[in-house]
């Protein structure tokens, strides 16, 4: 008999129960021992398209895992010891504590801190750390062409791309619709795999077309390719600059951060000290 009163005094309560109970001051909707579950706990549930049904289901669905979850919180403060209850609840205060202080800093740095970084900062950090920055793949620079087996001025054009002058460059890029494909960017460094995905016929002599200084011409179904290689670097070699630029940018930032956030404690602490609202009593 006490067990199936207790099961209709969860599930029905603002029918059955509030003669045993005294009224919670708002509407609860469920109430598992002294614990009240209300309307506005459940107002976000639903969105203005939920249909009546589904919105009946999730609302069900939602009071019977909380009552599932405070029926198993009250036998835990009653099953537990109360040394692991008190190492428990500190835990839940530290908690709380470290999202409330976490959050405040974050704030405050996110106000204060400025996200700029100098080039003399990029180098700066570089110079001094860069043997920590290993490569761990292939690195190239290089220009290219793919073109018709029928283009016209093949040979005029394959020695601009090899000599590569100011003119030669001027011409190449007046000329580049006429181009199945081309880049004239040699300065900056692509990674193996990219370069492999945009010029697949290289897979299949990588050895002999992948070298430094190197110029190439290779041909296949698609067309004529032409290749020159200015630089390459090799797993082990040091990264460039260029391509560690946003692991650099992160761990400068992160130091920003620190460097603000131990400003801000050390600040408020001494604002505290100031203002008479932090201090330290004689052990006695």
């Amino acid at each position: 008999m006490n067990k199936t009163l207790a099961i209709f005094c969860v599930s029905i309560l603002p029918i059955s129960c509030d003669f045993f109970e005294p009224k919670p001051p708002e509407n609860p909707i469920a109430r598992v021992n002294k614990s009240y579950l209300y309307q506005k706990d459940i107002a976000d549930l639903i969105s203005k398209n939920t249909s009546p049904e589904d919105s009946a289901s999730i609302v069900s669905n939602y009071i019977t895992r909380w009552a599932t979850q405070q029926l198993l919180i009250d036998q835990a403060q009653i099953n537990l010891s109360p040394k692991k209850i008190e190492a428990y609840e500190r835990l839940v205060t530290d908690y709380k504590n470290d999202l409330f202080t976490e959050a405040y800093k974050a704030t405050i740095v996110g106000k204060q801190m400025d996200s700029t970084i100098t080039n003399a900062e990029y180098e700066s950090f570089y110079a001094a750390n860069k043997h920590n920055f290993k490569l761990k793949e292939e690195l190239y620079k290089l220009r290219f062409i793919h073109v018709d087996k029928e283009f016209a001025n093949f040979v005029e054009t394959k020695q601009k791309l090899n000599r590569f002058n100011t003119k030669d460059k001027e011409d190449l890029v007046k000329m580049r619709l006429k181009f199945k494909a081309a880049n004239f960017n040699d300065s900056v460094w692509i990674k193996k795999e990219a370069l492999l995905l945009q010029l697949p016929v290289l897979q299949i002599n990588q050895d002999k077309f992948l070298k430094k200084q190197i110029f190439a011409q290779i041909q296949d179904s698609l067309g004529v390719y032409l290749l020159k290689i200015e630089d390459v670097l090799v797993p082990g070699d040091m990264a460039p600059l260029t391509t560690i630029k946003p692991t650099i940018e992160q761990i400068l930032l992160n130091k920003k951060k620190l460097q603000l956030v131990k400003k801000l404690e050390k600040d408020i602490t001494k604002d505290a000290i100031k203002n008479k609202n932090f201090e330290i009593y004689t052990l006695q």
